[in-house]
């Protein structure tokens, strides 16, 4: 599914759903799928926030939302640390990968970028890191995001604590660049 994409077509869900396009209609038609027709014509549309409400709703796999490249989003203040690891992965990875190095700039390259996967240092704007994570995860767009938490500063209970938080797993820096790919690949599900 194109990073674009707000609003898809009932072949485009039935692809992602993994089931018939008359299937979706018949979702549409009783009201189980939001979303409405184009004037003029039978056609239907359904926005992407409504097709992630539905497919939680009814436990349908979300590995079909996940095509095409993986966008890596690097939210890390220390600009230095955020650049390098823009430039490695860019590099040496198929991702296609974007900084920011402000909570504000994250949150805005969150809504335009729309990642796969969050490489965040936790200590960002000194939030705490289960609202960080509620943010995100609370935001339409970024509810399939995975989060990759960094940082050097957390006490080994704190670390373990980060995943109740909602991420999927921990960093802690310094770091080699081989364990940000296997978080990377770990978290989206692409890892052998």
């Amino acid at each position: 599914m194109p990073a674009e994409k707000d609003v898809l077509t009932t072949g485009e869900v039935a692809k992602i759903c993994n089931v018939a396009p008359r299937t979706v209609s018949k979702w549409f038609d009783s009201g189980q799928l939001k979303g409405y027709r184009i004037p003029g014509s039978k056609d239907r549309r359904i926005p992407v926030p409504e097709l992630y409400r539905f497919m939680r709703a009814h436990q349908i796999p979300m590995d079909g939302i996940a095509t095409g490249t993986t966008r890596v989003l690097i939210i890390d203040s220390d600009q230095e640390v955020g650049s390098v690891l823009h430039r490695v992965l860019g590099e040496q990875t198929n991702y296609e990968v974007k900084a920011a190095s402000t909570a504000f700039a994250a949150g805005l390259e969150c809504e335009r970028f729309r990642p796969h996967v969050v490489l965040i240092d936790v200590h960002i704007g000194e939030t705490d890191p289960r609202t960080i994570a509620d943010l995100i995860h609370s935001s339409d767009s970024m509810q399939m995001a995975k989060l990759i938490a960094m940082s050097g500063k957390l006490t080994d209970g704190q670390s373990q604590g980060l995943r109740a938080a909602g991420y999927e797993s921990f960093l802690r820096k310094p770091f080699q660049v081989r364990e940000v790919v296997e978080a990377i690949e770990h978290a989206t599900n692409l890892a052998a």
